[in-house]
């Protein structure tokens, strides 16, 4: 599943529009949609859709050893 995707499906179970997601982030609907139809999220902007949806949003490798690189 793409990163656009799990927004998407994430915007379905907490009830949000992809609309009101973007004004919460502060960006237009517009510029937002175009991102995720480019697939072009940054993790910033990952952060702030957690932060806006209070929801905890985590990314990182772990390696063999058990040692995570976030």
């Amino acid at each position: 599943m793409t990163t656009s995707e799990q927004i998407r499906v994430l915007c379905v179970r907490t009830g949000v529009s992809l609309s009101e997601l973007a004004r919460r982030i502060d960006q237009t609907p517009q510029n937002f949609n175009a991102k995720l139809k480019r697939n072009t999220v940054t993790q910033d902007e990952l952060n702030k859709i957690a932060e806006a949806l209070g929801v905890k949003y985590e990314q990182y490798f772990v390696l063999s050893n058990g040692e995570q690189v976030k």
